[in-house]
């Protein structure tokens, strides 16, 4: 089984954020059967405050091998599209916030091209409007779920309680491509507050 194939199979991940001073670095985890973390799948940087967002996903912590990137297709970010690319620059997918929806309550959409389009949206509306209009309260946890025109769960990202930002990826759909669900999974805590 390659890597990639391993990938595929695997169903629920782990996101943790390290707290660095000048950028922000992201731990992807595999979780075992009894719900501890297992091998690092992939490890992002990204620098605060980049003019133009780009996020390279690396095997681990070395920054040897590429997995996985996203790029911003323009510098204004209001409702900018994310495109998701191999090392090689062969697209896996893309996705993109709707600024209009997001007013209110963060909603993104994520396109596949064997898959089709889902929506991502926070599920409580009223902690959506709490972490907007309270600065102080930012740090709240919000659940995500990324669900089929017909209503079916593709995936779904959960922030955890705790001092450093934490989130819980569980994909039931066999097809989604799991490195276009973790760029995503990242871009949530990346890119969340703009």
């Amino acid at each position: 089984m390659t890597d990639l194939q391993r990938l595929q199979a695997t169903q629920q991940f782990h996101v943790r954020q390290r707290v660095r001073l000048m950028v922000n670095q992201y731990e992807v985890r595999a979780v075992q059967p009894d719900g501890s973390e297992g091998e690092m799948i992939a490890f992002a940087q990204q620098k605060r405050m980049a003019f133009k967002e780009q996020v390279t996903l690396y095997t681990d912590d070395s920054k040897q091998v590429p997995v996985l990137g996203f790029k911003a297709r323009q510098v204004l970010d209001l409702g900018a599209t994310y495109d998701v690319t191999e090392p090689s620059g062969a697209p896996i997918g893309l996705f993109r916030k709707d600024f209009k929806a997001s007013l209110l309550r963060s909603t993104w959409i994520v396109e596949q091209p064997s898959v089709g389009a889902v929506r991502g949206q926070e599920r409580s509306q009223a902690v959506a409007i709490l972490r907007r209009f309270v600065d102080s309260l930012s740090w709240l946890p919000y659940h995500f779920d990324f669900v089929t025109p017909s209503g079916e769960v593709v995936f779904s990202v959960v922030k955890q309680w705790g001092f450093r930002d934490k989130y819980v990826v569980s994909v039931p759909n066999p097809y989604i491509d799991r490195r276009l669900v973790i760029a995503m999974a990242v871009a949530l805590d990346a890119l969340q507050s703009r």
